[in-house]
């Protein structure tokens, strides 16, 4: 889907309709395949701190808040993207729970964390890159994740799910359509118990 709208499937923006940039890297995770990631994560979802990366239609980090997330970091490159990102927030008085970056997320990424670390990542690039593993390997990598943080990824349906890091689980798949869907977990952090004395 390029151009249109997008809407937020639950929670109280249930139903607003998010707008979605004319240009093809901007491609909204469908209605279906929302619904199965928000099922999955609804134990944990309240309260959490969520990283949308590449954002596009925002329609991740949205759905996250209207869910009951606490906070949503959106990361696109495209400006124009960033500029309509931030409209939505302000339409949806949500200045306070989503932050809009305009970067780059692999360079975004490649640096030490700048914010708390986030117990959720959406990993959901164009379909024309193939950076899901470089992308695991820098939360794993520069202190993005909370111990036991869920990342989602989404692609084609022709490629293989993604390298993950060392430590990580594979926890759901699943397809629709043209679309691979996958949630993993991050490492835990040692507990006492299980280091030397």
């Amino acid at each position: 889907m390029a151009g249109g709208r997008v809407r937020i499937i639950a929670g109280r923006w249930r139903g607003r309709r998010l707008v979605v940039e004319n240009d093809p890297d901007v491609r909204p995770t469908p209605d279906r395949v929302r619904e199965t990631l928000f099922n999955w994560l609804a134990p944990e979802l309240p309260g959490t701190r969520c990283l949308d990366l590449f954002a596009g239609s925002g329609a991740l980090g949205f759905e996250a808040i209207s869910r009951g997330a606490e906070h949503a970091v959106l990361i696109d490159r495209n400006r124009a993207v960033g500029t309509r990102l931030r409209a939505e927030c302000e339409r949806l008085e949500a200045a306070r729970a989503v932050t809009v970056i305009e970067a780059d997320a692999l360079e975004w990424l490649a640096r030490p964390a700048t914010f708390p670390p986030f117990d959720i990542a959406f990993v959901d690039p164009p379909h024309r890159l193939e950076v899901h593993a470089e992308v695991a390997a820098s939360l794993a990598d520069h202190g993005w994740l909370a111990p036991g943080a869920q990342v989602w990824f989404e692609l084609v349906r022709r490629r293989e799910p993604p390298d993950l890091p060392a430590g990580w689980t594979l926890l759901r798949s699943g397809r629709a359509g043209d679309v691979r869907y996958y949630l993993a977990s991050c490492a835990e952090a040692d507990s006492a118990a299980d280091k030397d004395p």
